[in-house]
């Protein structure tokens, strides 16, 4: 039998939305934030040589550039105030927690409630100052060694470090906005945006050089039959369950019987969601958004340097970068579902406060040790999903020069953030549904009150 919020859920229509307002100026605000943060991808940075930088793109587009350009929404390619992206703060976020498991004074500021998660934020934002002012200050000089500055100089290095920074702290500010007074998922929504912003263009590309015989309509059908195999397995693997069995223990009030009930609890395979694909990337692009403007072209001559080991190691495709990637997906997903997503210890001391326990297994620390159990069995599936669906196609990309945006990470971000933000609405659907009952109950409360005074 199904229960009442499953009953609910199935009664949702455009009706039910339509009468949602909050929701509608939820979702207006984000929209309006979301086309502020495109506006911003096409005000260039000033001091920049338009020209000679669409000529450079034009050749680095296919390496580490394209990665760069669909991550950040095409800013990097029009040298926008945007141009560094929310990745420098997704970096610091990765710092900050990584920290926060291993330094005993920031894991006891997270225990702290509001105010200590105040603090750990705070710290995120400088961290983030700190990466964003490397990056852009590097970016400043591969611009200027690359002929790409009209006044190269002090002046315009200041110019753009206090730009792309600026730019930066806006996206992060946009994106906590959109998470408080919007739908949600602010950071996702705006790499999201930035995805599907660039994909007409990509696209029509792509189907030009099929049409052009640049590439075969066999190769272009593949490749779209290999998209649409992506999505399709993402969407399953994303709403897979392994579902707990919980005991409700019998409780007797009075001459009644209450209780004994037996429930479900859901663990998602993927409990991290698309968190560990993004972070793996945001570590990956953090050098990669400066050498990708300090390489060829600088000294064509030279060898050895910097760019060179780079590109030759840990360049888009490289069997040391699709290592290091999935390596770091893999750890991710355990230590965002161990921290964030998946608290073995507040799910079993929840349940412990609710009266229910796992049969076989004793509340409190033995619950704890079998939740960590079954969900480091199951994220060996996760995780291993994870890297697939971000790594295969990504070594497809790399022999066969197709777009990025056909890339299992840009599928991946697409499709996950999409159910994500469905699931928002229709929470915020049904929080509405329950607020509409209790305000009926209430009326009829007080309309029985005043007849029965008659």
């Amino acid at each position: 039998m199904a229960s009442a919020a499953e009953q609910m859920a199935s009664n949702l229509s455009w009706s039910t939305f339509g009468k949602a307002k909050d929701l509608q100026s939820r979702i207006l605000f984000a929209i309006g934030l979301l086309i502020v943060y495109r506006i911003g991808t096409y005000i260039p940075v000033p001091g920049i040589d338009a020209v000679r930088l669409a000529q450079f793109f034009e050749q680095a587009s296919q390496g580490i550039g394209g990665m760069l350009n669909m991550f950040t929404g095409g800013a990097v390619g029009r040298m926008a105030i945007f141009a560094l992206g929310i990745m420098p703060y997704i970096s610091a976020s990765i710092i900050v927690q990584l920290m926060t498991a291993m330094v005993p004074q920031l894991a006891q500021l997270k225990k702290e409630g509001e105010a200590g998660r105040k603090k750990i934020n705070q710290y995120t934002r400088y961290g983030t100052v700190f990466l964003a002012t490397f990056q852009a200050y590097g970016l400043a000089i591969g611009l200027e060694a690359e002929g790409m500055a009209t006044d190269p100089g002090w002046f315009f290095r200041i110019s753009v470090v206090i730009t792309l920074v600026g730019g930066t702290m806006f996206l992060m500010w946009l994106g906590e906005q959109i998470t408080a007074r919007g739908i949600g998922n602010g950071i996702s929504l705006i790499i999201f945006v930035g995805i599907i912003a660039e994909l007409p263009s990509a696209l029509a590309q792509f189907f030009t050089q099929g049409r052009t015989g640049a590439i075969s309509p066999a190769f272009v059908v593949g490749i779209l039959v290999m998209a649409i195999a992506v999505i399709t397995f993402v969407v399953f693997m994303e709403r897979a369950l392994r579902k707990i069995t919980i005991q409700y223990p019998k409780r007797q009030v009075g001459m009644k019987v209450y209780g004994g009930e037996s429930s479900h609890l859901p663990v998602k395979v993927n409990p991290a969601g698309v968190i560990p694909a993004i972070f793996a990337s945001s570590l990956l692009l953090l050098p990669a958004t400066v050498t990708t403007f300090a390489g060829p072209g600088t000294d064509p001559g030279a060898t050895g340097g910097f760019w060179d080991i780079f590109q030759a190691y840990l360049g888009r495709g490289q069997p040391l970068q699709l290592l290091v990637f999935g390596g770091l997906i893999v750890f991710f997903t355990y230590f965002y579902t161990a921290n964030v997503s998946f608290k073995s210890d507040d799910v079993a001391d929840n349940l412990r406060k609710q009266g229910g326990f796992v049969p076989g297994i004793r509340p409190g620390q033995k619950t704890v040790e079998y939740l960590d159990y079954v969900v480091s069995r199951i994220l060996v599936v996760g995780s291993a999903y994870l890297a697939a669906v971000c790594l295969l196609p990504e070594i497809l990309i790399a022999e066969l020069a197709v777009p990025f945006y056909f890339g299992g990470t840009s599928l991946l971000i697409v499709v996950s953030v999409t159910m994500d933000t469905i699931s928002q609405v229709q929470s915020h659907m049904l929080a509405h549904q329950y607020e509409g009952l209790i305000e009926k109950s209430r009326l009829r409360g007080r309309g029985r009150g005043g007849k029965s005074r008659r």
